[in-house]
Formats: structure tokens, sequence, C-alpha cells
């Protein structure tokens, strides 16, 4: 096999191959949770959990992948085969997302549910995208398939003595899965942000789906292209099968033979020696041993996997991880672990995956603490047996108002700072000392703001407010008109058409930055200009004292509904570099601890286990969260984070008892001993032979000495 650098340059195309495919599954898992809520507009616990159901497939499937490419077709030919289901998945899902397809009243959003939406069973009447479930199903099948293939296939390209290249491959492969997740985190998001569509337009999810699609594509081609200098195992036959019976032999016979007579054996699968081979029954101990210590892996998948489904910040935030990936993996290989080898430390392959389920679990202290100062600044809205009410003085001039044993003073043109809380349906209103109480009915479980005009005795308006925090870090706004006269307002980004005299405006969605509004009246205008955050909510209120002109803008004043995000996205910086950290540990030696401790013929197998870890963990997430039910969500991750606390001290425990092997070395001893039996064998044959041989010609020399005898 030709070689560059000392690396075979198949590997080369392996590692292009699988950046493109990395680019393809996280660009599409990038925008899938927004894809749930805002185009299928399922609620956050459905997203979500169906979200963490796709995952846990992804990382289900590779068994299957593991046994077609071990016992049936071989790695190259399931990484072909299962890379042209997946890019279908891909394409399902592109299509799926657009919109103008059954958009019959042009409004940006489907309507023909038919096409885009199935009703499951009685009992749970939830609508699925039928054909972004058939993606999602197609995706989770190539994804998963291909898995344990490609990195098992780029192994198996280095030869015996090229062991330090082989280990280098594995930080390299690992860095092209984060090169791909990166770029893909970073371009998605945009392409989703992106308005389109024929006759409406509204956020393009087919474009977010579309170039993951093409990229799958690239990544099949460029995988063929390499075909002709890959080193190709051919398949051992159905392995699983195999492996299943031996171990079901050994249990059959080892219960069959439980009595004390029966004398005992070193390992318990010895018990399979009547009827398998030793060389097979060698495998299988190794493949046990490794498969042994998965069990409480994963864990650290549950609390890793999270980042994905939580989403509290603009979906961008997520490309924090793989450039940390990208710093951390040369730094650790080239620097960290040399010195800690210099220092005269054991940094065994478990050890290390040990310290990474540590630095998770800090992570997720962190992230518990940052929810906590977020908390702090997130509303109380009403139960569903209360209602929230604040008070907006339409007039000039300073009123008094009071309310259920309440007094506040309120400036004209001015709204109260805080809604006050009501359990009743209905309050009484006297405004100063002269008017007549009047009564207020509320809506429980809603927030409303109170309309006063100037004139008392005038008809007093109700308005609803937002019982939500608004989302993807927009902000919602709306516009109050106190004035005699109609007035539009409108600006770059929304059209808030005509306002009628006392009336208001419906909250319309901003993003962060500097907004002009323009307010016009006539062949009168006034220009207003606002800086906004992330997700705030905001009532902005035209006095009757308005005067159009330069400085007309003074006069408008501001009520914060909502507050914006004061919690700064950097503070999450420390979080993601622990959850990196621990990653780099955790995730890349154990890529290469399953490959390299794995026998021969199970190496897509034991890297199938490798990755089963993952389903199970996002499969704990759904169980833990439905179990637990906690109100708050930092309770949540200390939860999380003093499981993995746990089972991190049971894993050290379990590897403190672990043996590194070399398996090629233990087969290749196996092999020699059955070689030299079985020479053994043939010489035991060969001397049983010569002494029949010897013994028929001393018999037929005494058959001739007799006929001598007779004939003398």
């Amino acid at each position: 096999c030709k070689e560059v650098f000392g690396y075979p340059i198949s590997i080369f195309f392996i590692i292009v191959n699988e950046f493109c495919e990395r680019f393809s599954y996280y660009g599409m898992r990038a925008v899938l949770v927004l894809y749930f809520k805002y185009f299928l507009r399922w609620n956050d616990n459905l997203a979500i959990s169906i979200y963490h159901t796709f995952v846990a497939f992804c990382y289900l499937t590779p068994i299957l992948g593991a046994i077609i490419a071990d016992s049936w077709l071989g790695k190259f030919k399931t990484i072909i085969y299962l890379s042209i289901v997946y890019a279908l998945g891909q394409v399902a899902m592109a299509v799926s997302a657009i919109h103008d397809i059954t958009d019959s009243d042009r409004d940006g959003s489907p309507d023909n549910i038919t096409f885009h939406i199935c009703l499951m069973h009685s009992f749970f009447p939830l609508t699925f995208s039928v054909l972004s479930m058939v993606g999602l199903l197609l995706i989770a099948l190539g994804t998963g398939g291909i898995k344990p293939c490609v990195a098992a296939f780029g192994g198996d390209q280095f030869g015996d003595h090229q062991d330090k290249q082989r280990r280098t491959f594995f930080s390299v492969f690992y860095l092209c899965i984060n090169g791909g997740s990166l770029l893909s985190t970073i371009i998605t998001p945009i392409l989703r942000a992106q308005d389109c569509g024929i006759h409406s337009k509204s956020k393009c999810y087919s474009l977010a789906f579309g170039v993951p699609a093409v990229l799958m594509a690239v990544a099949l081609v460029v995988f063929i292209l390499g075909s002709g200098m890959y080193y190709k195992t051919k398949p051992e036959g159905n392995i699983m099968l195999k492996v299943s019976k031996c171990i079901g032999f050994a249990i059959k016979n080892r219960y069959r033979h439980r009595s004390k007579q029966y004398p005992k054996r070193e390992h318990w699968m010895d018990w399979a020696e009547d009827k398998y081979d030793k060389l097979l029954i060698a495998q299988i101990k190794i493949a046990l041993r490794v498969l042994l210590l998965y069990i409480p892996l994963p864990m650290f998948w549950t609390l890793f996997d999270q980042k994905g489904s939580i989403v509290i910040q603009p979906d961008q935030m997520q490309t924090i991880n793989p450039i940390l990936i990208l710093t951390l993996v040369p730094i650790m290989d080239s620097l960290v672990f040399p010195l800690i080898k210099k220092c005269g430390l054991n940094f065994t392959p478990l050890k290390k995956m040990t310290v990474g389920m540590i630095l998770a679990a800090l992570a997720f202290v962190c992230a518990a603490v940052i929810q906590l100062q977020i908390d702090k600044t997130l509303p109380v809205f009403p139960s569903a047996s209360q209602s929230q009410l604040k008070f907006l003085n339409m007039g000039n001039t300073q009123i008094t108002v009071q309310f259920q044993g309440n007094q506040l003073n309120l400036p004209g043109a001015q709204a109260s700072e805080e809604y006050f809380k009501f359990e009743s349906d209905q309050i009484t209103v006297l405004i100063g000392n002269l008017s007549v109480p009047k009564t207020v009915y509320l809506t429980k479980g809603q927030r409303h703001t109170l309309l006063i005009p100037s004139v008392i005795e005038d008809e007093w308006q109700l308005a609803s407010d937002l019982i939500y925090k608004p989302e993807e870090g927009n902000n919602e706004i709306r516009f109050i008109n106190g004035m005699s006269t109609p007035v539009n307002v409108s600006s770059a980004a929304v059209n808030y058409d005509q306002i009628e005299p006392l009336h208001y405006s419906n909250y319309s969605k901003i993003k962060n930055g500097r907004a002009t509004f323009t307010l016009q009246s006539g062949s009168q205008s006034c220009e207003y200009s606002k800086d906004f955050g992330f997700g705030g909510s905001y009532t902005f209120f035209i006095p009757s004292t308005l005067t159009f002109g330069p400085n007309c803008h003074e006069s408008i004043t501001e009520s914060v509904d909502i507050k914006p995000n004061s919690v700064h996205m950097a503070l999450q910086i420390p979080q993601y570099f622990l959850i990196t950290a621990g990653e780099v540990l955790f995730s890349v030696t154990g890529l290469e601890f399953s490959y390299s401790q794995a026998p021969s013929n199970m190496k897509s197998v034991l890297q199938a286990g490798w990755l089963l870890t993952n389903a199970f963990g996002n499969f704990i997430v759904l169980i833990v969260a439905e179990i637990a039910k906690l109100p708050k969500q930092w309770t949540e991750y200390i939860l999380f984070a003093s499981l993995l606390v746990a089972v991190s001290i049971i894993f050290s425990i379990m590897a403190s008892f672990y043996t590194y092997i070399d398996p090629t070395a233990i087969e290749a001893e196996f092999k020699k001993k059955i070689h030299d039996d079985e020479d053994d064998k043939k010489k035991e044959l060969q001397k049983s032979e010569f002494k029949m041989e010897k013994r028929d010609s001393v018999s037929s020399d005494n058959e001739d000495n007799k006929y001598a005898q007779t004939s003398m």
C-alpha cells in the first residue's frame, strides 16, 4: 500500500469522507429541535423527546451495521450501501421542510396537514410529519450503520508496525468529526435564518436540510473514489450468531454441570470448549472484558448530548464545542499527554476516561450555577388560578389608582413597573376620589394591561400581554396610540398598519440590535429608534402630547413587559470548556481503546458496542427527566452531575481490575498452539503408521521364514 509521511494514502479518502458525513449529520441536527418547534409546531417537551429518541436510534443502529459488515457485506460495501440510504433520508428531510408545497393560503406555513402530518393512535394524539419521520428513520439507519464501520475500516488500513500512526489516525479522525460539526453548526443556522419561498417567505429549513444532503452525496463520492487503494478485509461469517451460540452453549453446559462432582473451570466461557474451538472462546473473553467496562459509560452521554437539546442561547453558541475540540485535541496529544508521561505518571486510557467523566460532571455544576442566575431574571407568569395586571395612564397628569386595598401613584403617559397578582377574576378600580369605581374582569392564567384614558368616563380597554418568554433571542413589541388621530407605525422588519386612537397594535417580533420605527399621521412623521437585546417584550406608548418633528421621539414612553436576557452568553464558555475537555479525554480515548482491545474479527462489533453507550445515554435522559419531574432546571443539572460522579467512581474501580492486552498477540499465540497441536498429532499419526508398517514387515518376514523351513 502506498504511503505518505508513513500513512497509507487510503486513509485520506476516509478522513475527507468522515468530515463531509459529520457536516451532514451535525448540520441537520443543529436545527432539528427548531424545526420541530417552529415548523411542525410541536411543544418543547415533545420536540426534545423526539430529538433524544432520534439520537438514541442513531446510536442503536450501529449494531445492525456491525453485523452486516462483519458477517455479510464487509465494511467497504456496508459503508457504500448505507450511505445511499443516509443521503435519501437527508433529501426527504429537505423536501419535508418546503412549506410552499401545501401553503394554499400563502401565509408562510403549511396548510395541508395530510402531506406533512399523520395523526397517531387515539391515546397518543400528537401530530407527526410523515415525510420528516421517514427521513429521520433513514438517517438513523444510515449514520448509525456506517458509524462502527468507518472508524474500524480506517484502522484496518494500518499494518502491525504502524501502531503510533494508527493512534494518531483516531485523533485526526475525531478532529475531522468536529471540523465538520464546527462548519455545519455555523452555516446551517445561517441558512435557516434566511427567508425563502415561492409564494410566501418563511424560515428556510429546506435549505438548512438541503445543504447537508449535498454534503452526504459528496461524502459518498469521495469514499468511492478511493476504492482501489483500500485494504478490504473479508467478512468472516455471521460472527454475532457464532458468539451468541457459543455464549449460550457455555451457559447451558455450565448449568448442566452445576453439581460439585464436576471440577470448576478457570472461566465460565471455558464450558464451551466441548463444542467450540479455543480461539473463538478466547476472542469472546476479550470482547466481554471490554463490554463489561462499557456498562457505566452511558451516563457520560446522558450529560453530553443534552447540550444539543437545551437551547437557552442562539443556536450558533454550540460552535464553541467543536472549536474547543479542534484546539484541545492537538494540545492534549502533543503537549499534555507527553508532559504527564515525562512526569512518570501512568495515565492509562481508562484513567483518561475517568477524568473525562469528572470534567463533564463539573461542566453541569457550572451549568446549574448559570441557570440559577438566569432564573433570577425570568418573569414569573400567572398560574392557572391567578391573573396579573399592569396599569397604563394614557393621560398627561399623575393619577392615583386604588384597587383591592392597594394604592398606586401613576405619572402621566407612564405604566406601572411591575404586574400585580390577583386570585379573583374581577377587581374594583377607583381613580382618585372623584370618579365612580369600575369593575374590571380578568382572565385567569393571563397577563393584562389596563389602559386608563385621560377622560376617566371614557371606555377603558384591557390589553392582553405575553405569557411566554420570546424565543430564539427575538424581542416582541407593540405600540399604543394615545393620540386622537390614527397613526401608522412601520419599520424595516415589520409594518403595524394603522392604529386607531386609544387602541393598541398586536405584538411583532424584532431581532436584537438597533431598530428604527417610523410613525406617520397624515403628512406628518416621526422616527423613533431603540437598541434591543435578547428575549425582551416592550410596550411603546404614543402620548397625546406628541409633537411631530426632530425631537418627537423624546415624548414616546417605554414599558418593559418582560425583561431581556441579562446573563451574558460568555458565562457559558467555562462549562463548554469543561465538557469539551471531558469529551477529548473520554470519547477520543474510548474510540481508540475500543479498536485496540478488540479481537480481529470483532472490531466493528466493539465499535458498535461503544456507540451503543451513547444510545442508552439518550434513553436515560428521557427516563430520568420523566421520573424526576424536577421543577427547576438547575436541580436537574445537579442531579445528572451527581449521578455521573457516582458512576465515574464505579468505573474507576472496575478499570483498576482491567489488564491491557494485545489481542493480535493472543490470537497469534492461540493459532500457533493450535498449529503446534496439529503438528504433534501429525507426528503421532506418522509414528503409529511407521510402527504398523514395521509390524507388518516383521510379520511378513516370519511368514517367509516359515515357508522356507517347510520347503527344506
